[in-house]
């Protein structure tokens, strides 16, 4: 078998994760980012990646608040051209006590397209210390096959007194606030607020009411108490008193005067006046997720294309958002009126970004795969063909596994042609929870971006629960829930519940008069309920059943059926010979008179059974959700087929496209749980994926397709609502 020669192990590199330490640094009048890293002995990378509201090149205003690692290593860095006058500042002295002294050294030897700055940011260190311990790099360019030396520097053990407390203060979270509207009373980034706050849920934006965070103050103050006075221009229209002046801004008339000496000297208030006068102030309102949404803004915005994106003028932006007069940063966080959202879309109160991952992706970041699936190796004889045939085909886990890997090494080559690398390994779980455990036990999961897999339902419970103390997330390809809470599983089967609700949408948003008609057998009781609760005209017929045969009557289907308006029979079960008996009935009413359409909201196997006419099912435009839709003939499969010399089914598509999803957005931001926040709906080959999160559940997909019978072709019917 092809798809069997597929199976490889691929190389794992790890990377050590320490515990951080922070403290707050006020900005002083002339400071700069290469002064303030030389005091805390960091770099300036270290000061911007937790500072995402400063850019590289900005100049600092005094006393803004910035967060400060100390336990950053001088070698986490990304070096920032170094001012020429602070570069004559620098002495011997200085250099030497930035420098560090290796404990070992471990040797790379340097593959192809490789660059010296991706090496360095793999084994985190600077390109100069490369340089330092492979002099031959000071007169020659990197070549394939160079062997380096690379340092390994011990850890940095900084002095925990170094942390003054007082910079900080405790901070109790209030109904209905966010992270979002946290960060922006605090005028920091959500992911300050993480990094100061390291036992908040890595995998959950959830902020339980009373929780206490430690938050930075500027010394000697605190939010409450810190006021910082802007100022703006007014110019005096005609008839302006000092009285309704001072009532308007909420200022004596005394302080007008301070601030503006020349009315005085005028002989009081003149129409045509300029003054200088304090920026109104709003009246206070609680900042939460049920007054407010809230927008992060990205890098390269402009005034312009913000206030076009939120539909909301300048003005009013700067009016709710006071610090925009300081200038717009990325990183900010920005609060809008909830009724402002719109055709906005916001999940958990935060504005979403319509985001091209193809656009948006970064090469640093090197995604780090485990796969999971029950390839069942031991009991495969791999030098007997035809029993490896047999294997596969008697095992629906062995066919499934190699349909999912098959498409995953596609989708990892398309990733490479990106430019991404990525570090993978394979393995198999045999079907079994005790094999998941083990191979666990020995991994270090810390060095893990996701797991994908296990398939089976036990095995996937111990994937997560083992995973879930390292913030590993788990991708199950095929399980659409749980029993258990499982916060960290990522659940890429829309469930039937999904399904079913998004039908029902469907058809709710094009029903006009239609003569509705629920047939259910026992089992689906439930969702006939369901149904009538959504259309309440719906009229049910019963099913006859025994213990050997289930049929309609025939005269009590005909007799519901309209001759004035079309007909929607809905029909519901899982016994293949219920839908063979319906469709061919319904098929022989429909005439020039008579209209007959047929949907169900849950297509299982019943509906594939080789008994159903799919002239009948066509002829009725049978519809139906589907968690996927049929695979046109695509880059996807045009590379499949050059690889493994065959169309992909069902399974390899979805592995193409849940693998493909998975990757790309870890290459846009490696923490899945983030991303997850802030991308929308992603789609692909032939799945589409839109995740949600149910608190401690986890996150589930919701994205699902509306297909349709018609002319002996199952289509995709274009939805009509954003949430299709």
């Amino acid at each position: 078998m092809k798809v069997l020669n597929c199976l490889v192990l691929f190389l794992l590199f790890t990377f050590q994760v320490h515990a951080q330490q922070f403290k707050t640094h006020a900005v002083k009048e002339g400071e700069t980012l290469y002064s303030i890293s030389k005091l805390y002995r960091v770099t300036p990378y270290n000061i911007l990646k937790y500072n995402k509201e400063i850019k590289q090149g900005d100049v600092l205003k005094p006393n803004t608040i910035l967060v400060i690692p100390l336990q950053a290593s001088v070698s986490d860095t990304k070096p920032l051209p170094d001012n020429p006058v602070n570069v004559s500042e620098k002495t011997t002295t200085e250099v030497q006590e930035v420098q560090r002294e290796p404990a070992s050294y471990r040797t790379h030897r340097v593959r192809r397209k490789e660059t010296l700055y991706g090496i360095s940011r793999r084994y985190e260190i600077s390109e100069d210390e490369i340089k330092r311990y492979n002099k031959e790099l000071y007169s020659m360019p990197l070549k394939k096959g160079m062997r380096l030396q690379i340092p390994v520097y011990p850890e940095i053990e900084e002095d925990p007194n170094a942390i003054n407390p007082d910079d900080f203060e405790t901070y109790t979270v209030s109904p209905k606030e966010t992270r979002w509207s946290i960060a922006h009373k605090y005028g920091i980034t959500v992911d300050s607020l993480v990094a100061l706050n390291p036992s908040l849920e890595k995998n959950s934006d959830y902020l339980a009411v009373g929780q206490e965070l430690q938050l930075p103050k500027p010394p000697g103050s605190t939010v409450e108490g810190q006021e910082v006075e802007l100022y703006v221009s007014y110019t005096v229209p005609p008839k302006k008193t000092m009285y309704s002046l001072s009532g308007e801004y909420g200022i004596t008339s005394e302080d007008i005067i301070r601030l503006n000496p020349m009315i005085l000297e005028q002989g009081g208030l003149k129409e045509g006046m300029v003054l200088r006068l304090p920026q109104k102030k709003l009246e206070s309102e609680e900042v939460n997720a049920e007054n407010y949404i809230f927008y992060e803004v990205k890098p390269k915005q402009t005034e312009f294309s913000l206030t076009r994106k939120l539909g909301i003028g300048y003005s009013e932006l700067l009016a709710l958002n006071p610090d925009l007069s300081r200038g717009l940063k990325a990183g900010m966080v920005l609060k809008l009126p909830r009724e402002k959202a719109g055709k906005l879309e916001v999940r958990n109160s935060l504005i979403l970004d319509k985001i091209n991952l193809l656009d948006s992706i970064s090469r640093e970041n090197r995604p780090s795969l485990m796969v999971m699936l029950p390839f069942r190796m031991n009991r495969l004889e791999l030098n007997n063909v035809e029993n490896v045939e047999s294997t596969i085909e008697r095992s629906n886990a062995l066919k499934y596994s190699l349909g999912l890997y098959s498409g995953a090494l596609v989708a990892m080559d398309s990733l490479s042609d990106l430019g991404i690398s990525v570090r993978v390994k394979t393995y198999d779980t045999e079907l079994s929870r005790e094999k998941v455990r083990s191979i666990l036990a020995r991994e270090d999961l810390s060095s893990v971006n996701a797991i994908i897999g296990p398939l089976q339902a036990e095995a996937l419970k111990e994937a997560a629960m083992q995973a879930r103390p390292a913030g590993v997330p788990i991708v199950a390809p095929l399980s659409a829930q749980s029993d258990l809470d499982l916060p960290n599983v990522f659940f890429s089967v829309p469930s039937d519940s999904i399904l079913r609700l998004k039908m029902l949408d469907y058809m709710g948003s094009i029903r006009t008069d239609q003569n509705i008609i629920v047939i259910n057998d026992a089992q689906n009781d439930s969702t006939r309920v369901r149904i009538q609760e959504k259309f309440p005209m719906a009229r049910a017929l019963k099913v006859r059943e025994d213990e050997k045969n289930i049929s309609v009557d025939i005269e009590a289907l005909t007799n519901l059926l309209s001759i004035d308006n079309e007909n929607w029979v809905i029909l519901e079960t899982e016994n293949f010979k219920l839908v063979s008996s319906v469709s061919s009935i319904l098929n022989s009413t429909i005439s020039d008179t008579t209209q007959v359409r047929m949907f169900t909201t849950n297509k299982n196997r019943a509906f594939e059974n080789d008994v159903i006419s799919v002239s009948h099912l066509s002829n009725l435009n049978f519809t139906y959700p589907s968690i996927d839709r049929e695979v046109s003939e695509d880059a996807f499969v045009r590379r499949y087929r050059a690889r493994f010399g065959g169309d992909p089914d069902k399974y390899a598509v979805r592995g193409f496209d849940l693998t493909l999803d998975l990757l790309l957005k870890l290459a846009y931001r490696p923490n899945l749980f983030s991303t997850a926040g802030i991308i929308g709906l992603t789609e692909y080959a032939g799945n589409k994926f839109d995740y949600v999160q149910a608190f401690t559940s986890g996150y589930f997909n919701r994205a699902t397709y509306i297909m349709k019978y018609e002319n002996m072709r199952v289509m995709q019917i274009t939805p009509t609502s954003n949430d299709l």
